[in-house]
């Protein structure tokens, strides 16, 4: 049996907790929970299991219910089809199946220790972060211009929500 299949805490079906909740191993919420989770393991909402927290640190989490909070996952974050999420999630993998809800910020890692948005602006101007930093010359390198075009379209782009009606968006592509 995988250690994700062995639950070792649950909060059942029709039961209510409020408070801090930490689990050295796997743990499951059938019903509703408000408060603080940290769990050394694998995490399940199950589908009535309604969940209200800051931020679920964890090592990984399948969500088939309502979780109102953000998800800090060192390993994969599965959103379900029955699932609905409210709130920031970060995880080396995310997998979302059809049907299920989320509304906030997904930040996907893929295993990456440094800062996400360095790691992309690298590839995109194929110079390291600590290559530009060296260049001391008053002549602006196309390198750093490209970086700071980026960072101002992302920044202008940042006022704009995804899904709004807003007539004033714009697109860094």
């Amino acid at each position: 049996m995988a250690k994700r299949d062995m639950i070792n805490s649950v909060i059942g079906d029709g039961s209510s907790f409020k408070g801090t909740f930490i689990v050295k191993g796997s743990f499951q919420i059938d019903g509703k929970f408000e408060g603080e989770l940290k769990i050394d393991g694998h995490l399940v909402i199950g589908p009535n299991g309604k969940v209200k927290t800051s931020t679920i640190i964890t090592e990984s989490i399948t969500i088939a219910g309502t979780l109102i909070g953000n998800i800090d996952a060192r390993r994969e974050v599965i959103l379900i089809e029955t699932g609905r999420v409210l709130g920031n999630i970060e995880a080396p993998k995310i997998d979302v199946g059809e049907g299920a809800v989320i509304q906030g910020e997904m930040t996907i890692t893929g295993g990456q220790k440094k800062d996400i948005s360095k790691v992309v602006e690298e590839s995109f101007t194929g110079i390291k972060s600590e290559e530009a930093s060296f260049d001391t010359s008053n002549n602006s390198s196309s390198a750093n211009l490209e970086s700071n075009n980026i960072e101002n379209n992302i920044s202008s782009s940042d006022n704009n929500s995804f899904g709004s009606n807003s007539q004033n968006s714009s697109s860094i592509f």
